[in-house]
């Protein structure tokens, strides 16, 4: 009866397939949004003065459902430990950790160190990928185009290394170009369309070369856009599943995945 039940938590607490399992992460994303909401509201100074014990009690609010989610994923999930130790899981935990660390420091001197932690709260923004099918689509974009972008960061990484050193023999100390470190940082600025204007070309052909890094600028940018547009367009035609695997927590699955590409143990039907 136990593991039925457990089996059944299991379902609506991580399965995103079943009405259950919708309007549970429905309910959990909804909570999610209002913490959040609650944390810029409450770093105003004005609201925050006026308000700070309602703010207070909704802290309490939240801190005490998202530890009961914490706990109730524990108890529902086979491999607890794969949980804990998960990005998910040290999320889940670091949402909820600084309302219990303000019960422990005190102190005057402490303030501002508790003031820090309960900046953490903002964790809370990652949970919120969990329930957004979207967000495996570009998980699974950027995976697939890692050996591409790698490739192509190298390669623009040569390209500014020798334009700055370029730069710097062309321009020199007289003008700014004071050393090769900084003519790549003038390189990256000038690349990237930024332009801060701290460092400025003044002989004709370190302008001559500046316009035509501005030209290879506005080149570069349409390459790794193209390459994550090609892998989101393959990552939208598979099909992916809500199932998790109940060994070692993966996500991510095929929806015709009957095991776990991760640990091939079988998933829940």
């Amino acid at each position: 009866m136990r593991k039925k039940l457990q089996k059944r938590l299991f379902e609506i607490v991580f399965e995103s397939d079943t009405k259950a399992g919708k309007i549970f992460d429905i309910t959990i994303l909804c909570l999610i949004l209002l913490s959040i909401l609650t944390v810029l509201l409450e770093s105003i100074p004005g609201l925050r003065n006026t308000y700070k014990e309602h703010f207070i009690k909704l802290e309490w609010i939240f801190t005490f459902l998202f530890t009961l989610e914490y706990f109730l994923r524990i108890y529902v999930s086979s491999s607890r430990r794969g949980y804990i130790f998960s990005f998910y899981g040290i999320i889940d935990f670091l949402s909820i950790l600084p309302a219990f660390m303000g019960l422990i420091i005190v102190g005057a001197r402490s303030l501002i160190v508790i003031r820090a932690l309960r900046l953490l709260r903002i964790f809370r923004i990652f949970k919120i990928n969990r329930y957004l099918n979207a967000g495996e689509v570009l998980v699974k974009a950027l995976r697939g185009s890692r050996e591409k972008i790698g490739v192509f960061l190298f390669t623009l990484l040569n390209i500014i290394i020798l334009i700055g050193t370029m730069m710097y023999l062309i321009e020199g100390e007289k003008y700014g170009f004071t050393s090769i470190p900084k003519s790549i940082y003038w390189t990256i600025v000038t690349m990237t369309t930024v332009g801060y204007g701290d460092l400025t070309p003044a002989t004709p052909l370190g302008q001559f070369l500046s316009s035509i890094l501005m030209i290879i600028g506005y080149a570069i940018i349409a390459v790794p856009t193209g390459i994550i547009t090609v892998e989101l367009t393959k990552a939208h035609n598979q099909k992916v599943s809500g199932q998790v695997c109940p060994r070692c927590m993966y996500e991510g699955h095929d929806a015709d995945a009957t095991f776990c590409k991760n640990c091939g143990a079988q998933l829940n039907e």
